[in-house]
C-alpha cells in the first residue's frame, strides 16, 4: 500500500477508536459545572493550593449568595466574575443546588505546628466568642458542630487556614462584602489580628464530624443579624 494511504488509514482507525472510547456527552449540571471543578477540585471537594475552598455540600442558599456576590461585585475575583456575569439568578440557583446536593468525604486536617496555647485561644474564640469585644462565638451562628445552618450559613470545617485567613482579611478591608447587615465584616473588624489568627488556626485543625451536614436550625436566634438575598423561588433566607 502507498505509504501515504497507509498513514491516512492508520490515522482514521486511531480516530475511530478514540471516538468509540470517549465518554458520551451528557447534558447534566455535573457536566456543565466542570469549569467550576477545574479550580474547586473534583466534585467541588477543594482545590489543592489552599485558596479554592470546598463547595460540595455547602447550604444551597449560601452558595447562591456567593455566586450573586461574585457576579454583582460584592466579592472580587476576575475569573469568577467573568464566568458568572452572563448567568441569570435562576441558573445560579441551579448551580448552587447541584453542589449543595453532593455528599463527598472530607480530607483529614493538617496538624498545625503552633503552641498549644494558641490553639486553646482559637478554640475559646470559636466556641465562646470574645465578650470584651462583643464578638459572638463562631458556633453561635455556624452551629454547635460548626457544620453550618440551613439555608445560608456555611460550615467552617474542612477549609484550609490560608483560605480562612484570606476571607477574614477581605472582610476586614472591605474587599469582600455581603448584603446589609454585613455581620461577618462586623466580626472580622472587631477581632484583633492575633485573635483572628488563633481562631483560623484552630478551625483549620479540626476534623469534620461523622455527620458533616448543616443543621436545619439553631437552638436559638443568632447573636447578630446577617443580610442575604432572596432565592429566585421567592423563599427568603433568614
Amino acid at each position: 500500500m502507498n505509504p501515504i494511504r497507509l498513514l491516512l488509514a492508520t490515522a482514521a482507525l486511531l480516530f475511530a477508536a478514540h471516538a468509540a472510547s470517549a465518554a458520551p456527552f451528557e447534558d447534566t449540571m455535573a457536566q456543565r459545572t466542570l469549569a467550576c471543578t477545574v479550580c474547586h477540585g473534583l466534585q467541588g471537594r477543594a482545590g489543592p493550593d489552599g485558596y479554592y475552598p470546598r463547595i460540595a455540600g455547602k447550604p444551597e442558599g449560601y452558595l447562591f449568595n456567593q455566586l450573586l456576590n461574585f457576579r454583582d461585585g460584592r466579592r472580587h475575583y476576575g475569573a469568577m466574575t467573568r464566568l458568572l456575569d452572563p448567568l441569570s439568578d435562576a441558573y445560579l440557583q441551579q448551580i448552587a443546588r447541584h453542589f449543595a446536593s453532593l455528599e463527598v468525604p472530607y480530607p483529614p486536617p493538617t496538624a498545625p505546628r503552633v503552641p498549644a496555647e494558641l490553639l486553646e485561644r482559637g478554640r475559646r474564640i470559636a466556641l465562646e466568642g470574645v465578650p470584651a469585644s462583643q464578638v459572638p462565638a463562631c458556633a453561635a451562628c455556624h452551629g454547635a458542630a460548626l457544620t453550618g445552618v440551613q439555608p445560608n450559613t456555611p460550615g467552617l470545617l474542612g477549609l484550609p487556614a490560608d483560605y480562612l485567613q484570606a476571607q477574614l482579611g477581605a472582610w476586614r478591608t472591605g474587599q469582600r462584602r455581603a448584603h446589609a447587615p454585613d455581620c461577618m465584616a462586623q466580626v472580622a473588624r472587631a477581632l484583633s489580628p492575633e485573635d483572628l489568627n488563633a481562631a483560623v488556626t484552630w478551625l483549620a485543625s479540626q476534623p469534620a464530624p461523622a455527620q458533616p451536614k448543616a443543621v436545619d436550625r439553631l437552638p436559638q436566634p443568632p447573636a447578630i443579624a446577617c443580610g442575604s438575598a432572596a432565592l429566585p423561588a421567592g423563599r427568603q433566607q433568614p
